[in-house]
């Protein structure tokens, strides 16, 4: 099983996020924005520090089928740390751009379960009985390390653990 967290590092949430997967020692995938590692070094370097996986979700978190294949791949290459993984943003990357991911050695990394937290009308009720209802061995469940979803993730996420831990899974990052 794997747990991935899109969009931070954010001071307000990420740090949260970090306490919460120590408590049940518990490694996670974060795909962040280059321009918030920018801004937030230090947060960044927890998540490092903490070992766990980072990868690339743009320098800006760009509609990649909304702007230029250059201009993509530029935004792709601002990103300002070393990874191998990539994830596009709202998981849509236009053919061209993939084989071009591909080509430049990064793994792309979509998921299987969407949790939707960034809803305001989306429950945590609701989201542990979707990840309960479609979670299969090897499942990539989607969060977002945001503050558009930091309650409802935040609220959430242990009894996301308690519960793939109770069935058996191993959780771990990719």
């Amino acid at each position: 099983m794997y747990l991935t967290f899109d969009d931070g590092p954010i001071p307000e949430v990420t740090p949260k996020v970090l306490d919460i997967l120590a408590k049940y020692d518990v490694k996670a995938t974060f795909f962040m924005v280059g321009e918030n590692i920018d801004k937030h070094p230090e947060v960044y370097e927890q998540v490092r520090k903490a070992e766990h996986s980072i990868g690339n979700h743009t320098y800006n978190h760009l509609k990649g089928w909304r702007v230029s294949f250059a201009e993509y791949m530029a935004n792709v290459d601002k990103f300002p740390k070393r990874t191998n993984l990539f994830r596009p943003p709202y998981g849509k990357a236009t053919l061209r751009q993939r084989k071009a991911l591909i080509d430049k050695g990064y793994k792309i990394i979509y998921w299987d379960i969407l949790t939707r937290d960034y809803e305001a009308t989306r429950t945590p009720e609701q989201m542990l009985q979707q990840i309960q209802r479609n979670t299969t061995p090897g499942s990539i469940i989607n969060f977002h390390d945001s503050l558009k979803s930091n309650e409802r993730m935040l609220a959430v996420l242990p009894k996301v653990i308690e519960w793939l831990q109770s069935q058996g899974y191993k959780i771990d990052k990719l």
